[in-house]
């Protein structure tokens, strides 16, 4: 099932945070970073329940987070229907949690 995927404007600037800042790091990391980012999203895509739900979150917001290969990131999501809502591109080590409160106001 092909699903739509929305990315919330906050993760979609978490993101070109992170690949500015491996580009930084190494020329062209933040490509390969991107492109780490595009498989765990397609797997999400095909297997939406496959990731871990992430726990301290309200019952009514099933959010899941994937990991990204190679990364020390995870994809933070929400499956409504036929929409993954992206919420967050959560450092492993950094403010555990902090988007929670993306969860509401779908």
């Amino acid at each position: 099932m092909k699903h739509q995927v929305r990315i919330e404007p906050e993760a979609s600037a978490e993101l070109e945070d992170a690949i500015r800042w491996y580009d930084k790091q190494h020329a062209g990391l933040g490509a390969d970073f991107l492109a780490a980012v595009d498989t765990a999203i397609a797997r999400i895509d095909r297997l939406p329940a496959s990731a871990p739900p992430v726990s301290h979150v309200a019952v009514e917001f099933p959010v899941r987070r994937a990991p990204v290969p190679r990364f020390p990131y995870g994809v933070v999501y929400l499956v409504l229907d036929d929409t993954i809502r992206i919420l967050a591109f959560a450092h492993e080590r950094r403010k555990p949690n902090y988007w929670h409160s993306r969860t509401g106001g779908q």
